[in-house]
């Protein structure tokens, strides 16, 4: 099973990061599917049964999103500028919650394994937040020649947004391909709840 997120994000340098974050915030919210047992392996075996459907098959979490923009294109002589762009983004978690009460060692090893599992769904979704602040800033100011209905603007901006959008999408494997490959942190979540380590 792997954890997957719908992102079209690119990741740009820290300082600018926190800088151009604190003009808008976004929406996260979390929901919660149930999972049944009382045992490590029956818990993760209804995770198999019940998780989010996700490309043909099911996972123990998702993070999904949902971007739209207000951008003010501005005819400025004979060309055009796109003087602002903000961002209204809403991150959704969809996390595993155990249906029974749990006896102990059962219980401590799942409420580790969710926090573990909530951390690792936290990461994509900063790494949205990451990808907003990177389109606001390739895109705010920026200029397109001979353009005074802003139409080939508008097409420039697309182009761009695709390839942050293919470079992004490698960074998320490259993400969860560390986490779930041996010794990854969410491989050895899976380990501790199975095994009862």
């Amino acid at each position: 099973m792997k954890v997957r997120a719908f992102v079209v994000a690119v990741l740009a340098s820290a300082a600018f990061m926190g800088a151009a974050h604190a003009e808008w915030t976004a929406q996260e919210d979390v929901k919660s599917y149930s999972v049944s047992g009382r045992t490590g392996p029956e818990l993760y075996a209804s995770i198999g049964e019940k998780g989010p459907e996700l490309g043909g098959g099911r996972v123990i979490a998702h993070t999904a999103f949902k971007l739209t923009w207000r951008r003010d294109y501005q005819r400025r002589g004979n060309d055009c500028v796109l003087a602002s762009a903000k961002p209204n983004l809403v991150i959704t978690y969809t996390l595993p919650k155990a249906r029974e009460q749990l006896s102990a060692p059962v219980a401590e090893n799942w409420a580790r394994f969710r926090a573990g599992v909530e951390a690792h769904e936290r990461v994509h979704g900063q790494i949205i937040k990451e990808m907003v602040d990177e389109i606001i800033a390739m895109s705010v100011g920026l200029v397109e020649k001979d353009d005074p209905g802003c139409k080939k603007i508008r097409a420039t901006l697309t182009d761009r947004l695709r390839d942050i959008s293919g470079r992004e999408r490698a960074r998320q494997r490259d993400y969860d391909r560390a986490e779930f490959g041996d010794g990854g942190a969410v491989h050895q979540l899976i380990l501790m709840l199975v095994n009862g380590g």
